[in-house]
C-alpha cells in the first residue's frame, strides 16, 4: 500500500508541477501589473483544485487499469484483482484531495496578496 501510495503521489504531483509551471508563466507574463498577475494566479489555482476534485470523484468509477499509477506499479506489487479496484481508487482520491487541498490554499494566498496590492494601489 505504500508503494501505491508513492507512485499516486509521484504521477499526481508531476502532473500539478506542469499546471503549476503554466500559471507561474502567467504570473511571469503579468508581472507588470502585479494585482492582475496574482489575481489570474489565484483564479487559476482555483481552477486547478476544481480540476483536482473532479479527479478525485471519478477516481472512484475509474477503471484502476487504466490508471497512470497502475501502470507505473510493478507487477508483484499489484493487488489481486478482488480489491485492486477499491484500493487504487482510495489511494487516487485521497492523493487528489491532498493536492487539491494544498492547491486551494495557494489560490487564498494568491487571492490575499492580489488583495493587498489591491489596497495599496499598485
Amino acid at each position: 500500500m505504500d508503494e501505491m501510495r508513492r507512485i499516486a503521489y509521484t504521477t499526481v504531483l508531476r502532473a500539478c508541477a506542469f499546471a503549476s509551471l503554466a500559471i507561474f508563466c502567467v504570473l511571469i507574463a503579468m508581472s507588470f501589473v502585479p494585482r492582475s498577475a496574482f489575481q489570474a494566479g489565484g483564479f487559476l489555482s482555483l481552477l486547478m483544485t476544481l480540476v483536482l476534485v473532479l479527479k478525485a470523484r471519478e477516481a472512484r468509477t475509474k477503471d484502476h487499469r487504466r490508471t497512470e499509477m497502475w501502470l507505473y506499479l510493478p507487477k508483484e506489487s499489484r493487488p489481486p484483482q478482488a480489491v485492486a479496484q477499491r484500493m487504487v481508487s482510495t489511494v487516487m482520491r485521497e492523493t487528489y484531495l491532498l493536492f487539491a487541498r494544498w492547491s486551494a490554499i495557494i489560490s487564498i494566498v494568491m487571492w490575499a496578496i492580489a488583495l493587498f496590492f489591491s489596497v495599496i494601489g499598485l
